[in-house]
């Protein structure tokens, strides 16, 4: 029997979610291919992929089919400070900081641009900031509570420092997602039913996905040995 393919986002979010799916296929005795896809790769020639953001009742192509509810994403705008509580609130905090670095070409950077015009934040002097991936990830780790951090939840960042998620009154971060896993049309059908009844049925969490996330990027962990660990029980999700 060739081997599953299972296609994921190169980044430790979606590497942690496919590292799961794929101990699920290893226990019904599948051989496992792991593809991280660059992003706007396509899937050609992909299995499985984990995991597809969905809004609730959102329609997919025929050439892959959603199945199960892995975990439920969202937008987040973060604080550490104590104030404020809401993003309709950050005019009035002087003492935050302006500058809003974001990953460049990400639904967070989109999301950033639709907070900005929604709350007239540039009318208070809010500047958003789109850097490359990995510096954006390094100015929100090292943040303070000056900073207003956009994030995705689940997130690495979310397993240990004590955010604080802002209210979103006009909802212009959007509504939470459903992360479910793709198959390719006509598998579900080749494949056992228990295992696709175990694949649907498979519900991982936002806290589990970033306490995975962070044993990955933060802790040095493998794929593998992160999802070893979220079976045996010796992951404690956080946040």
């Amino acid at each position: 029997m060739d081997p599953l393919r299972l296609g994921f986002p190169a980044t430790a979010l979606h590497e942690a979610a496919a590292a799961a799916v794929a101990r699920v296929l290893e226990a019904h005795d599948h051989e496992v291919e792991a593809i991280a896809l660059p992003p706007g790769a396509p899937r050609d020639g992909i299995d499985l992929f984990v995991a597809a953001w969905l809004a609730p009742g959102e329609a997919m192509s025929d050439l892959m089919q959603p199945i199960g509810l892995v975990y439920r994403p969202s937008l987040i705008w973060c604080v550490l400070a104590d104030a404020p509580k809401r993003i309709d609130e950050l005019a009035a905090c002087p003492e935050l900081d302006r500058r809003i670095v974001v990953p460049a070409n990400t639904q967070v950077a989109d999301a950033a641009a639709r907070v900005r015009d929604a709350y007239d934040l540039a009318g208070s002097g809010y500047v958003i900031d789109p850097l490359p991936e990995a510096q954006a990830f390094a100015w929100a780790q090292a943040a303070d509570h000056t900073h207003v951090v956009p994030l995705t939840r689940p997130h690495e960042l979310l397993h240990t420092g004590p955010w604080r998620v802002l209210l979103d009154p006009l909802v212009a971060l959007g509504v939470e997602q459903q992360a479910c896993i793709l198959l390719r049309a006509g598998l579900r059908e080749t494949l056992d039913r228990d295992l696709i009844d175990e694949l649907d049925e498979l519900t991982l969490g936002n806290k589990v996905v970033s306490a995975m996330a962070h044993a990955i990027r933060l802790d040095g962990m493998s794929a593998e040995a992160a999802a070893d660990a979220w079976q045996r029980g010796k992951l404690t999700p956080r946040g």
